[in-house]
């Protein structure tokens, strides 16, 4: 079943504020099996000009998912979750993730296309902190394959 076209352009409403614990990242670096000291040490981080420790820059997905979610089960856009597969990630990075960060997400439609019997739709989440600034541009691409 192709996606909503309707949707394309959508931008969803900004999220509650998401407050970045220095504890989730340090559990996301040891996850991702990175032990750089400014993931995991205050003073590490403190000493490279930081407030507090600094998430690995994939971390962002973190918080970008939450906003994604919104889009993928929202009904009107006719996505079945079950036949989607993970297509593409990019990161614009305007600073790092901090602990202590209030983030707020805001979720925009880029893109609804078909390819081969498939969908795609590519979604961007804008990561501002609590001022308003830009923190870091999330976009994911899924495919939605198609059912024959």
């Amino acid at each position: 079943m192709a996606l909503n076209q309707d949707y394309l352009g959508k931008v969803y409403p900004a999220s509650a504020p998401y407050e970045v614990g220095r504890e989730k990242i340090r559990e996301f670096a040891i996850a991702i099996g990175d032990m750089n000291p400014a993931y995991h040490d205050v003073p590490a981080a403190k000493a490279l000009g930081h407030r507090d420790v600094i998430a690995p820059p994939t971390f962002a997905f973190v918080v970008s998912m939450r906003a994604s979610a919104i889009a993928m089960f929202d009904p009107g856009l006719g996505l079945d979750y079950s036949r989607v597969v993970h297509g593409e990630e990019k990161f614009v990075h305007h600073r790092p993730i901090v602990a202590g960060d209030e983030l707020v997400t805001t979720l925009h439609v880029d893109s609804i296309r078909q390819a081969g019997g498939h969908s795609m739709i590519t979604t961007r989440v804008e990561i501002t902190d609590g001022d308003g600034a830009a923190v870091t541009s999330v976009s994911s691409t899924i495919v939605v394959r198609g059912e024959g």
